[in-house]
Order: C-alpha cells, then structure tokens, then sequence
C-alpha cells in the first residue's frame, strides 16, 4: 500500500509540473504583445505581419478611430468576414484601438484552443495524451510566431474545435438535434471568419457522422439540421449584404484571393507537393512523424495493433481537417506558412492519439508508441528552446517605424494627412495614421487617390511600376524618409513619400506607359521593381 501511495504520489507530482510547464509556455505568448513577429524565422516572408492584422480588422479600426467602419472603393474584407471584426470592435471599446490589444485577443484564442484540444482528446484518450498534445502546441516556435498575430487563423481554430468537440459528443446528448444546430451555428460563424473554413467541413461530417453510425436516421437527421441552420445563418448575412449595397465588396473578396495558375497541365501535381511539402514549416520531425501515423492507422486498419485509430471520430476528424486545408493551397497553388496555423493544430493532435493508440498494444507495436512518444518529446524540447529564445529577444522594429514614420507626417504637414501604403491598415492600427490601401480596393488606385486625394505614400523597398504609375495620374513623389524594420531582404526598410499634387490640379492618363518611370519632377532614389 506505500509503495502504491508512493508511486502515485509520484505521478500526480510529475502531473502537476508537466501542467505547470504547460501553463508557463502558455502565458509566455501574451509577453511582448508589441514586439516583431520574429525576426530572421524561416516564415520571414509571409505578409500577414505587415497586412493581415490592419486588414482584417479595419473595420474595427476604423469604427473607433473614424467613426464609419466602411471606406466607399478601399478595401472591405468585413462584409464577407465580419466577425473577427466585430469582436475586435467589441474588445477596442474598453481597450483603445492597439496592436497590442488586437494581438492579445488572438492569444486568448490560443489559450481557448488549448483547453478545446484537451476536452477533445479527452473523448477516448487518456489524460496524458491530451497533455501531449497541449505540449506540442505551446512549445511550437511556429505556432508562437503565428498565434501572436491578430490574424483570423486562431478564432478559426476556437471555432472548429468547439464544433468537433459537439459533433463527437452526440451520440451522450439527451437532445442531440439541437446540439447539431450548435455545430451548424459553429461553422457559420467559421465561414464568416475565414471562407477557407469550406474545406473543414468533411472534417465536421465525419465527426458528428462516425459516432452515430449505427443510428442512420438520428445522423442524417442531425446533419440536416446542422446544415440547415448553418445555409439559414449564412444566407441571412448574404440577404443583409444585398440589400446594403455591398455585394461588389462582398465579390471582391474572392476576386483578389484568386490567384493565376500556371500553364502546365502538372501544375495541380507540383501544387499539391508543395503544399505538402509546406507542413514542414510546421517541424521536421512532427509533420513526417503526423504522416508515418496515418500510413500506420491506415495499414492496421483491420487489425487490433492499431488502437482503433480509423474508429476514432476525433483521429479522422483530424486527418481530414489537414487533408482539407492541404487541398485548398494546392488548388489556390499558394501556400502561405500562416495558413498551416490551422494544420499545425490537427498534425499535432494526430501525434498524441497516435501515441496513445500504440501505447495501449503489446510487444512491437508499444514500442513503436515509445518511439512515437520520444520523438515527440524531442520535437518538444527543441521548439521549447526556439520559443525560449524568441521570447526572450523581443525586437519592435516595425512599430517603432511606424510610429516615426507617423511623428514625421505629423512635423511635416503636407495637404492631407492620409497615407497610401499596402501596410496602410497595419500603420493605422499601430499608430491611427489615416490610411489607404495601395493594392487592395474596389476602386483602381488612380481613382481612389483622386476621391481621398492624400499627401503621403509608403513602399516597402521598392516602388512597383503599376502603383507609380496610378500615383503618377494626379501626383509627383519626393522620397523623404525611411525606416528599418523587419528581416525580410525584399522588405525590410519602410520609404515614405510627400505626394504632391500635379501644376494647376492636371490628372494624367494611367494608361500612359511613360507613367511607369521616374518623371522630372519624381525625388526618389529607391529602385523601380
């Protein structure tokens, strides 16, 4: 019997500190809220860390700062994805408009996460697998750089989480209809988050289907209303947008997130192997180790050694919900490291139940789940250090650029203080710079600039030929200052520009190719790219 108390004294000890552990990597992602998305990562060049967090949330931003969250011909991505937006707008009413208040709702989102994963795993694995996989979550450099962003990827996480967590739990609910009406409410809401949450949705059907397998008529019935719900929700937001007038904005969503696809008739082939290939952002021994799971789950499908694997709703779940957002970077032919945030999540989960499936056999295949359970403690400890450093070297180049790229607009008046820059909406939530967005927006640049007339515009690096010669229609640029900031070698310095207006108010044709070149009287020395 001593020996027995000793043993498990032992054990809810060690609980205890693998929860601490947990928890501290947990709150270390609300440190620093101000800083740099890591400078010199391996993901230096995704634009989320200069675009994303302005342009999914100007509508908040501009609600507060301005009083109107709609700007007529600039960029509106609210009208199809309004409710990362509305709860930002929610959070600025006690918070003032900050990127640090912005970056502190994603982070919560984080931590919700955590809490959903586990109650998930929890469903048929044991405690010490959902402890695992909360592990591997916090401990990710990757996820740390991406969770910190206030980009739309950690509520779309929150929100198909706690739609899993429903549809596997059915088959206990007393009234399991209207807890599929729950999950149709839940994958409204993914889709007025982020429309890439349409290739979630197998994920949804093979959880809230699996468990009810047996009752046919009870699973269809519970699909139904989870559709049904979910396409009234939607189609109500579709109805209000019409009838507002912004169904262009609505379009052009999708318009600018459709991307030119190469002539080659193997494009899909190389599309889907970099897709694939992309998860590798996510860890080099986790992702293949993700991958060597399934094949496995997949090979004992038949056989007890594979612990149930393929019966598990929240396992299938998983594999689909990676297979489903691999599918769709392969068919935009653009992954971007940000939207593997979501598969990161999934891969990781698939690790600790395939760690707990193969623990719970006997002879070889235990010891594949040692093996399993070691390379995922080694992948733990070295993304612990990564995140540790990270942590600890916290650089704020970007807001401070920001803000003396503002302090200079401000001690140097020049006609209206409305800046043009593709980090426009990123600078505004930084600093509450009025701004304008270069490369996004219902109406083409010339005319937008001709409507706004603004006074000052800023590059990254360089000036495109294209947006020089729409600034060229109505103005000269002088090249008055610049500013370091990120890592990035193509974009690391911020050049800000005084716009001034054309003798006698004169607008040039922006079909001229000769606007596409330095003009007399242009002041600038940074490249044409």
């Amino acid at each position: 019997m001593e020996k027995f108390t000793l043993r498990e004294g032992i054990r809810r000890c060690g609980r205890v500190l693998w929860v601490a552990l947990i928890a501290g990597f947990a709150l270390v992602h609300a440190l620093h809220l101000g800083a740099d998305f890591p400078n010199h990562t391996v993901w230096h060049s995704d634009w989320a860390k200069y675009t994303d967090e302005g342009w999914y949330g100007n509508a908040a931003i501009r609600a507060h700062l301005f009083g109107n969250w709609y700007l007529p011909g600039d960029f509106n991505p609210a009208v199809a994805l309004p409710v990362w937006p509305f709860l930002e707008w929610v959070l600025f009413r006690f918070t003032g408009v900050s990127l640090e208040a912005a970056r502190g709702l994603a982070v919560f989102f984080f931590v919700i996460n955590l809490f959903l994963t586990y109650q998930l795993i929890r469903v048929r694995r044991p405690r010490w697998s959902g402890l695992l996989a909360l592990t591997l979550l916090v401990t990710s450099a990757f996820l740390y750089c991406f969770s910190r962003l206030a980009i739309l990827e950690p509520l779309l996480t929150t929100l198909t989480l706690a739609a899993l967590n429903l549809a596997v739990r059915l088959p206990k609910r007393r009234r399991p209809l209207a807890h599929a009406a729950a999950i149709g409410v839940l994958f409204a809401l993914m889709l007025l988050t982020k429309t890439t949450s349409v290739f979630l949705l197998p994920a949804l059907v093979w959880a809230m289907a699996l468990p009810l397998w047996k009752s046919r008529g009870t699973m269809l019935n519970c699909i139904a209303a989870a559709g049904a719900t979910s396409a009234l929700i939607y189609g109500c937001w579709l109805i209000a947008v019409v009838r507002s007038g912004l169904l262009p904005d609505y379009r052009y969503l999708f318009f600018v997130n459709t991307y030119p696809k190469p002539a080659s008739a193997l494009w899909p082939v190389i599309s889907l192997w970099w897709s694939f290939h992309g998860g590798l952002w996510i860890g080099h021994i986790l992702i293949p180790l993700a991958g060597l799971i399934v094949l496995g789950a997949l090979v004992g499908w038949r056989r007890e050694w594979a612990g149930g694997l393929v019966d598990d709703p929240v396992f299938g779940a998983s594999v689909l919900a990676v297979a489903g957002y691999i599918f769709f970077m392969a068919m935009q032919d653009h992954p971007q490291p940000r939207y593997f945030a979501v598969v990161a999540v999934f891969c990781f989960i698939i690790v600790a139940q395939g760690a707990a499936a193969f623990l719970s056999q006997a002879g070889a295949v235990r010891r594949i789940g040692w093996t399993v359970v070691t390379l995922a403690a080694t992948a733990a400890a070295i993304n612990g250090i990564w995140t540790a450093i990270y942590v600890s070297h916290p650089e704020y180049t970007f807001i401070e650029a920001a803000r003396n790229l503002t302090r200079y607009v401000d001690a140097h008046p020049n006609g209206n203080r409305l800046l043009v820059s593709v980090s426009g909406d990123e600078i505004t939530l930084a600093t509450h710079l009025p701004t304008l967005c270069d490369d996004f927006g219902m109406l083409p640049l010339h005319q937008k600039i001709g409507i706004y007339q603004p006074g000052w515009y800023a590059a990254w690096n360089d000036l495109d030929p294209g947006t020089l010669a729409d600034l060229h229609t109505h103005y000269s640029l002088e090249q008055v200052a610049s500013f370091h900031a990120f890592d990035d070698p193509e974009r690391d310095v911020l050049v800000l520009f005084k716009l001034h207006p054309l003798p006698g108010g004169a607008v040039r044709d922006q079909n001229d190719i000769n606007l596409q070149i330095r003009l007399p009287r242009d002041k600038f020395d940074i490249p044409i790219e």
